[in-house]
Formats: structure tokens, sequence, C-alpha cells
């Protein structure tokens, strides 16, 4: 999942060039080639940029291949009629939506499996709704006029018309086994998103990561040839690899740490794992050490402070996944 030397140095040196021009803008920056990063260093734009553009959208994809990715990170649902979309959630989000008259929408009863395509569309997530804790979190972010809820077709479109035929794609499967009726289920999300990876002959450009492991299981068995990420984390606002009585939670698709001496890296590895991405926070030296004697490759999300950047860089992590990929941190 990583690019070759004369394209991931050609990244940086656009990267450095951008940082040059952004001087307006009251940011800590980066320069990769100081860091000493690794040729094949996979530099993942979650959501597209979403420090910088609005998330999950095309103008933000967009953005992030101007910015020289590697690695196009992003989130997926499915529609009532079966189309495979770009969203994280799997509601709209009142802090991004806005119906077709210029109002945000309310709660978070506008549903994706509920909906068809067609009617998601007419709503507008190219702003962040102003005064929220999350605009103001993204302050850097750049709105556009009108931006649709993508299709994963429609990004495939756009990266193949752009004429970059290297970047690559981390999909995620937004599923929850703690709330089934949220979402389709894992078997039809799965064999979905893979029919469309199919059409568009991106089997070799794709990864498939999801924090519930079951789709995972199933990309395995339906496409083997597709490599698989493992998301973990471990805090009081998600926990998917709980251990004790509320071990059955589902999200590991029956993988249990406690058989693997409470080693993540090897349960990791024996579900099947092409990579481990663990929340930041939780990734140590000797984790890192361990996970790579399994042979899998280490990517944290989501990096958003230089420090941080500059340590799991310094560990050796194999990449990152960062809302701000042109390096200018807040």
């Amino acid at each position: 999942m990583v690019l070759g030397k004369t394209t991931i140095w050609a990244a940086i040196v656009f990267m450095v060039a951008a940082l040059g021009m952004n001087a307006e803008a009251e940011t800590r920056s980066l320069n990769l080639t100081d860091l000493g990063v690794k040729e094949n260093f996979d530099l993942q734009g979650h959501r597209g940029a979403r420090g910088v553009a609005p998330e999950n959208t095309l103008a933000g994809f967009s953005k992030a291949l101007e910015l020289g990715v590697t690695t196009l990170e992003l989130d997926t649902g499915v529609t009532k009629d079966g189309i495979v979309v770009i969203h994280h959630d799997a509601y709209l989000n009142p802090n991004i939506a806005r119906d077709s008259d210029g109002k945000w929408v309310q709660d978070k009863f506008l549903v994706l499996k509920t909906m068809n395509y067609d009617e998601l569309a007419q709503f507008n997530v190219g702003e962040l709704k102003p005064g929220t804790k999350y605009a103001e979190r993204f302050s850097q972010q750049k709105s556009e006029e009108f931006q649709a809820i993508p299709k994963l077709a429609d990004l495939f479109d756009l990266v193949q018309k752009s004429g970059n035929g290297v970047v690559r794609f981390n999909i995620e499967t937004k599923i929850n086994p703690t709330s089934p009726r949220a979402t389709v289920g894992p078997d039809d999300f799965a064999k979905a998103l893979l029919a469309v990876i199919e059409q568009h002959n991106m089997q070799d450009r794709v990864s498939i990561q999801s924090f519930d492991w079951r789709t995972l299981q199933i990309v395995q068995k339906e496409a083997p040839e597709i490599p698989t990420v493992y998301l973990t984390a471990q805090q009081k606002w998600l926990d998917n690899i709980a251990t004790g009585q509320d071990r059955t939670s589902g999200w590991t698709a029956g993988f249990d740490v406690d058989d693997y001496k409470g080693s993540i890296p090897k349960m990791v590895k024996s579900a099947g794992g092409s990579v481990w991405s663990p929340f930041y926070r939780e990734l140590t030296p000797e984790l890192l050490s361990e996970a790579h004697q399994e042979g899998l490759k280490v990517i944290p999300w989501t990096v958003n402070d230089p420090e941080d950047f500059t340590r799991l860089i310094k560990m050796g992590v194999d990449g990152i996944i960062t809302d701000y990929p042109d390096l200018n941190f807040p």
C-alpha cells in the first residue's frame, strides 16, 4: 500500500514547496525530508484532507491529490438503493449537512440506509456549521459552495480523469456491531464495496479497513488479493479490543485478544491482516517492533500534531493518517 522512491520524494518536494506559500496561516509546519522518513512512507489524507477541505468530498480528495498524498483515506456507507457512498456517519451529520433550502439538518434522524442516493445527493456537505465545536476544531478548512455526498464510483472516476495512476485508496467500512439496524449488514456491505472496486478495476490500488472486523473477514474470503487494515482503539469513547465480560461485543469477529496473551499485533496477524492501524496514542516502540516482527505494516491514526508526527516517524512507522497532509498544523 505504498509507492516507490521517485513518487514519494516527488510528493515530499511538492509539499515542502506548498508550505512556503501558506505564510498567512498561524501554523506549525513540518519538513519530511528533515525527519528522515522511509522512502516508501505512506502519507494518508484522512477523509481526503479534512483539516483544509470539506471531508469526504470530491473537492477534498482533489485537494489531497494536489498535496501529493500517497493514499486517500475515506469512509463508506450503503444507501437504501445499494449505492456505496463516501460518508463518515450512518446518518447525515448536523455539523456538515444542509438541505436544498440551505437549512442545517437537525439531530441524526436522516439515516443513509433509509435514503435512495438521488435523495441523499440533494444535501450539501461543503461547509462546517458556523459556531460549532467541530467548525472551531477545523478552523483552517476552506468551504465549498456545494458538495454532494459522492459515490465511491465518483471518486474512482475523478482520480482516473486526473491522470494519477499511483495514488491508493484506504477505504473504511463504517459499520458498528452494537448498532446493527443503523447500516446494512457486514456481508451486504462488503460485497457491495467489492463490486464497485471490481467494476473500476481498482483491486490493486485499494485496501479495506474497519474497526468492525467482520467485514474484513468477508473481504479476505471474497477478494484475498486486497490488503485488509485492522483498526483498533482502547479508549472510553471506543474500545473494539475489549476483554473479559465485554469481549463478546462483536467488533473483532470472534477473535479474542486474551487468546494471544494480550498481543494485538499477534491477534491482527492471526485474523489475516496486512496492516495494523492503531489509535496513535496507544502505539509504543515495543508494540511497533512486535508488529513488524509479525510482518505487519503499522499506520496509526489520526495524527494532527507536529510533535506526535515527528515522534512516530522517528519511531519507525510505515505511514501516518492525518487531517493535514499539507503538513501545516494548527
